[in-house]
């Protein structure tokens, strides 16, 4: 029995290792792009003067990558960060892939960043849910 838990509490902490290190990582990634997007950078206006949607779209976006990114750093929110910040990323990669061109594998490497974070906290999702039943 004392095996059974110690393992447990193993894979617990494992998890949570994982956990941290991949939010950091994607908190890092959406804070520099969405302040990028937030200050204007030439790259980000032009970028959003391709896809055509007006620059109201970017500041919208840096927003959105800014406030998931705090969220991802946040235990009791991490999980709704991510989930945010995944469907961002598919939103991204369809808009390389369809719109713009370019490469769609950071978006897609991003995705799978904050997919794997948002399953790590499930958890969350189903408390919320029954909590709202």
């Amino acid at each position: 029995m004392h095996s059974t838990s110690a393992s447990s509490a193993d894979r617990n902490k494992s998890a949570k290792i994982v956990s941290w290190s991949l939010r950091a990582l994607a908190a890092a990634a959406f804070l520099a792009a969405g302040s990028a997007k937030l200050a204007g950078v030439p790259m980000m206006v032009a970028i959003f003067d391709q896809i055509g949607a007006g620059q109201w779209f970017r500041i919208l976006t840096g927003a959105v990558e800014v406030t998931g990114a705090v969220a991802l750093l946040i235990p009791a929110t991490a999980a709704f960060g991510a989930l945010l910040l995944a469907v961002t990323m598919v939103f991204a990669i369809l808009t390389h892939l369809f719109v713009i061109g370019g490469s769609p594998v950071p978006a897609v490497l991003l995705l799978l960043i904050t997919g794997s974070v948002a399953w790590l906290h499930r958890r969350a999702f189903i408390t919320i849910l029954d909590a709202i039943r």
